[in-house]
């Protein structure tokens, strides 16, 4: 890549951008490598098709029946794989997590190229008209929401406590040529005794762009209002 100065930059600067740089290469050509181990994971174990209850696609439509719909059903087509973003939302989170919500608020931004390639969803143990309402207020119109407060799926999948504490979490899952559905992957923000809340950071790109700034992300935290 050409390299240009807009301005005098002292031996200093650039020696240390030089240094900077190629760090940036090295952590790339890391996170390619972690990717390529983690589409190589082997067929995961097999889980039960849950049962989620589901509101029309209109949010506004608060008088519509809700229905019920199978993890098996949120498979578009064959050869898809489905991506599930657990919401700490429900039971004894009576208050929608703000992380979670600015994680949410870019993926409605974005849902219409994820699913391009794979099929997504959003899944809170909130009951579903708690939840429709928290989604009509963000303007979530490009999601599929479902509530999982009837089933054990976040419980299962380790987003859930026995108590009905939340976590966030991302899912993903597949489908074989038999039908059966598998468990692929997942993330949680916990990576380890020193890592408590940047497991899932690549969600959203607020975090990385804070870390661009000479301030960095701080102690900052999302809110649900500003």
């Amino acid at each position: 890549m050409r390299q240009t100065q807009l301005t005098r930059e002292s031996t200093a600067y650039a020696d240390a951008r030089e240094e900077l740089r190629q760090a940036e290469i090295e952590l790339m050509r890391r996170r390619e490598r972690v990717a390529e181990l983690r589409r190589g994971l082997p067929p995961g174990p097999v889980v039960d098709d849950y049962v989620f209850e589901e509101g029309p696609a209109d949010l506004h439509a608060g008088d519509a029946p809700a229905r019920n719909v199978r993890l098996s059903e949120l498979f578009s087509g064959p050869g898809r794989d489905l991506i599930v973003y657990h919401f700490m939302f429900g039971k004894r989170q009576k208050q929608a997590c703000p992380m979670c919500t600015m994680w949410i608020d870019g993926f409605n931004g974005i849902a219409h190229h994820v699913t391009q390639n794979a099929d997504f969803a959003v899944v809170a143990a909130a009951e579903l008209p708690v939840l429709r309402a928290y989604a009509r207020d963000r303007q979530w119109t490009n999601l599929r929401l479902l509530s999982a407060g009837a089933n054990t799926f976040k419980y299962d999948l380790g987003s859930e406590d026995a108590e009905g504490n939340q976590d966030s979490t991302v899912s993903v899952f597949t489908r074989d040529d038999t039908g059966s559905l598998r468990h692929f992957y997942s993330a949680h923000p916990r990576m380890a005794d020193d890592i408590d809340q940047r497991g899932i950071d690549l969600l959203t790109p607020v975090w990385h762009l804070l870390d661009l700034t000479p301030a960095g992300r701080g102690d900052w935290f999302p809110a649900i209002r500003y």
